[in-house]
């Protein structure tokens, strides 16, 4: 799979319905019947969207962890807590979980924002503070993060 480029407006209705972006589900041909995992962030609060083959490689991660150990116990149930499979309906629409809309404090206007490999499905409001929080030390942020990395040859 591609990495993933977009930040979508959407809508959400009143059930969690929100219809997948044409740009997006372009993007996403070779895996969309394949079908999506959808769960909470860690460390936002918005939802995360994994296509199915991208979960598998999370999902391998977390199988390694040695389950007798209390803290990767601990942090297995948090991790997969509300964890749900999603796919399109027949109208190209995800319906996200009421537990999940609640997590993310999703109202009516969405982000579908892509995050290389992920999508992340934010309320507007939130995404918009998120990027203007962020925004200002990212020169920092992005010379602490990248600045290490030696160019590709």
């Amino acid at each position: 799979m591609s990495n993933l480029i977009g930040v979508h407006d959407c809508k959400a209705d009143a059930k969690g319905r929100v219809l997948f972006p044409v740009a997006l589900k372009g993007q996403l041909l070779d895996v969309i019947d394949k079908g999506f995992v959808i769960k909470r962030s860690i460390f936002q609060q918005c939802l995360e969207l994994y296509p199915r083959p991208e979960w598998e490689l999370v999902s391998r991660d977390v199988n390694r962890l040695n389950r007798f150990v209390k803290k990767n116990n601990d942090f297995i149930r948090v991790f997969m807590a509300g964890v749900r499979e999603v796919s399109l309906d027949g109208t190209g629409r995800i319906l996200i979980p009421r537990d999940l809309v609640n997590f993310a404090g999703i109202k009516n206007d969405i982000v579908l924002a892509s995050a290389v490999n992920i999508i992340e499905i934010w309320d507007k409001e939130k995404y918009e503070a998120s990027i203007a929080s962020t925004m200002q030390d990212f020169s920092a942020l992005a010379e602490e993060v990248m600045g290490s990395i030696p160019p590709i040859e």
